[in-house]
């Protein structure tokens, strides 16, 4: 029986305080691999994944384009690169930024959806603008468990209402209840696999190599012909 052994993690602003209550609180025989992706600050882009390794008794580090994921590990997304996954391995994405970043956290989620939706937990986190909303709701239309932190409680509220109001997610929690609630999640047997509209797979694709054609487009709509 498969369970919920993807986790996508999610934040920016004030983001690195929140992962470190996170990591203290996972136990050692999590079952699920957990990406995460954080608009970092630039004295922390050398140091997050040894920050994270020391505070709690999961291994971090940054994710390694192709890299096989094992459950029990956190995987970091790079600067300058969006954090993907496809089957059993990450891909590193040079695609365009989005919302002003790369890496983002809308590619990371949509890429979980794609890949694993039915078994993925996908949780956003504090910070500023709206990054991760758009990604949560393709996960949720792809069968995945969707939680936010609740935004009277996130050091930076509007990511998190951004993706409360887009995504209309399963949990709504104070980030002094996620760990349990997480805990729970990756227990819970995998949802039922839904089908991956062609708009998701079309922009995973994307942010991979930023790469699309014309006949692709066209697929989501008809061009418009100026003269």
């Amino acid at each position: 029986m498969a369970y919920h052994d993807i986790m996508a993690i999610g934040t920016s602003a004030g983001g690195v305080e929140a992962l470190l209550f996170l990591a203290k609180a996972f136990p050692p025989n999590f079952p699920a691999t957990i990406l995460i992706t954080i608009h970092l600050p630039s004295h922390f882009r050398s140091s997050l994944d040894e920050i994270l390794t020391g505070a709690g008794p999961l291994l971090a580090s940054f994710a390694q384009d192709g890299e096989a994921i094992k459950k029990g590990r956190i995987y970091i997304a790079p600067p300058g690169c969006h954090l993907l996954i496809d089957g059993d391995q990450l891909v590193l994405g040079t695609g365009p930024r989005e919302n002003n970043f790369r890496p983002a956290i809308d590619p990371m989620l949509r890429s979980a959806a794609v890949c694993c939706g039915h078994r993925t937990v996908g949780v956003v986190l504090t910070g500023t603008q709206s990054d991760g909303a758009s990604g949560l709701w393709a996960l949720s239309r792809c069968g995945g468990m969707t939680v936010v932190q609740d935004p009277h409680d996130a050091t930076f509220p509007e990511m998190p209402m951004a993706a409360l109001n887009r995504a209309r997610p399963f949990h709504v929690v104070r980030l002094a209840q996620m760990p349990a609630l997480l805990e729970k999640l990756v227990h819970l047997p995998a949802g039922e696999t839904l089908p991956v509209p062609e708009q998701i797979r079309f922009d995973v694709e994307v942010a991979k190599n930023g790469n699309s054609s014309t006949s692709d487009m066209d697929r989501f709509g008809r061009r418009s012909i100026l003269s």
